[in-house]
């Protein structure tokens, strides 16, 4: 009893320690606790409040009731309903192989272009080539997709330079067997040059030292890139990859929706395109809800096995 009635003692103690020391810091650093207010405020508005409608994926729905009407319960009908869809296996598949698809080969192509860069010795084209590799990260999907419909459009560009060489015109967009490796590729190239800068950073961090004692040993500078420069990006690679984990069941819906159409739903739909026409095309919010509500548990699980990885091999935390 002692034992417990004394670690409650010091328990008590410590959290007195610890309100005193967040009190004497609100009233040091006051200004930067109230430029946190209208950030909480928007997080509750935004991501808490809304919490309250999962309970439509339980409901036999009509909004005519409202949120807050005498709604049927039907318990985990929708989800029951969802197993049998085949929309909704087509959907988690595309999702699951266009998420995995993208990271991976955007973290290889982004790899090999530091290494590249890094042999580079003319800084300043170097720095011109870096800048308009990651310039496509910052445009909208809603304008690169329009200029990719554009493009790769039966009677485009590239598919008149295909018919120029003896070809036959390629639908990028509008056959399940190429949508999907389009929808991948086209990201790539959008995003491979943002990862360059995380990549060149881990590559400017690695001792200088062991590229000198690389070349005392007769190492040349393919080599110097196999065993120094590789090994030496090892970490922030295997943190990167970790932390993508979570991100799976993305997929990306700016990019699909403003690219896909009725034609590839099959090689094309995903989970929050799916969502997005059942609730606001049929108008079912309670299946809606329930594939939502499926996408998100998944992701809270990922997430929290990667970050549980990401702290176990790349001591990598949050708090």
């Amino acid at each position: 009893m002692k034992g417990k009635a004394g670690t409650l003692i010091v328990t008590k103690k410590n959290n007195q320690t610890f309100l005193s020391k967040l009190a004497k810091d609100i009233r040091t650093n006051y200004a930067l606790y109230l430029m946190l207010v209208v950030p909480i405020i928007l997080l509750i508005i935004y991501n808490y409040i809304p919490l309250y409608g999962l309970k439509i994926a339980f409901q036999r729905f009509n909004p005519a009731l409202g949120m807050f009407g005498n709604q049927k319960f039907v318990g985990f009908k929708w989800f029951e309903y969802l197993l049998t869809m085949d929309d909704f296996k087509y959907a988690l598949r595309n999702t699951i192989v266009i998420a995995i698809s993208k990271m991976f080969i955007t973290m290889f192509v982004a790899i090999v272009i530091s290494l590249l860069l890094n042999e580079m010795k003319h800084k300043k084209l170097k720095s011109a080539i870096q800048t308009c590799l990651y310039l496509p990260h910052f445009i909208s999907w809603i304008i690169l997709s329009s200029i990719f419909i554009r493009l790769l459009s039966l009677n485009g560009p590239i598919n008149q330079l295909i018919q120029s060489i003896g070809g036959s015109a390629i639908p990028f967009l509008s056959s399940n067997d190429y949508f999907q490796q389009t929808i991948i590729a086209t990201d790539v190239w959008k995003e491979f040059g943002f990862g360059t800068i995380i990549y060149l950073a881990a590559i400017t961090g690695i001792d200088q030292e062991l590229y000198e004692a690389a070349k005392i040993d007769g190492a040349n500078r393919w080599k110097q890139a196999l065993h120094v420069t590789l090994p030496g990006m090892l970490p922030i690679i295997s943190l990167m990859a970790l932390l993508n984990i979570g991100g799976i069941l993305g997929g990306n819906f700016d990019q699909i929706f403003n690219m896909y159409s009725p034609i590839v739903y099959r090689s094309g739909d995903i989970l929050d395109t799916l969502v997005y026409r059942i609730g606001l095309v049929d108008f079912n919010f309670a299946l809606s809800t329930a594939v939502g509500l499926f996408r998100a548990l998944v992701g809270l699980i990922l997430v929290s096995i990667s970050y549980g990885l990401a702290y176990k091999f790349a001591n990598y935390r949050i708090f």
